[in-house]
């Protein structure tokens, strides 16, 4: 069943089967297309322990801090569009797009994990790949496989050739969105961190482009 805009669902980062990072966000739209979400200012975040007991990169934030992000996932796709705001004056800044493992359903929520490569684009044009070095790293310390690292590169390849042909597949019009200020610091709903983990797709599972 869809989420009703306004419920407040937990956005959990998974790694080996266990949460190691989570935080309340609050459902914007949901439908068979697409599921948008919105990370308000001062949701807090909770850090269960980890498969192995290392620390998640974010451990020891306590809240999201600045103004809230607005998060666009399509089923079974490797990233989700994040919308990013700055000032006073709540200007629209440009897109983020967090590559992540395909968003798994669970009865509270969803389950991800973050995949490490980034891609920022500017609201006044151009975009970059972020954190390309780490990919490395990341395969060294055993966080990821050399097949998720393999097929994250692929993607980004395939999201800058899409970028480069100049084409967005999400409404503009996101970057106008308001809101609603009741939204402000959430709860963790009832029993997030019992919830069962879904399994993680393998990385050949991940959509691509255009499929």
């Amino acid at each position: 069943m869809a989420w009703q805009s306004g419920e407040v669902i937990v956005h959990r980062e998974v790694w080996r089967g266990q949460p190691w990072c989570a935080s309340p966000v609050v459902v914007v739209d949901d439908t068979p297309e697409l599921l948008v979400t919105y990370l308000p200012e001062e949701s807090p975040f909770a850090f269960p322990p980890s498969a192995d007991g290392r620390p998640h990169p974010w451990h020891g934030k306590q809240s999201w801090r600045g103004h809230g992000v607005l998060m666009l996932r399509r089923p079974g796709e490797a990233y989700s569009v994040w919308h990013f705001w700055e000032g006073r004056n709540r200007r629209f800044t440009g897109w983020y797009l967090n590559l992540e493992e395909p968003a798994r359903r669970t009865s509270i929520g969803y389950d991800t994990q973050d995949l490490e490569l980034d891609v920022w684009i500017p609201v006044d044009g151009g975009w970059r790949f972020k954190d390309e070095e780490l990919l490395e790293q990341r395969l060294l310390d055993g966080r990821y496989t050399p097949d998720q690292v393999a097929a994250t590169r692929a993607l980004g390849d395939e999201i800058g050739a899409m970028l480069e042909r100049g084409e967005l597949w999400w409404d503009e019009s996101w970057a106008s969105f308001e809101p609603d200020p009741a939204w402000r610091a959430p709860s963790f709903p009832d029993g997030w961190e019992a919830a069962i983990v879904p399994p993680a797709p393998t990385p050949a599972e991940y959509r691509r482009l255009g499929d």
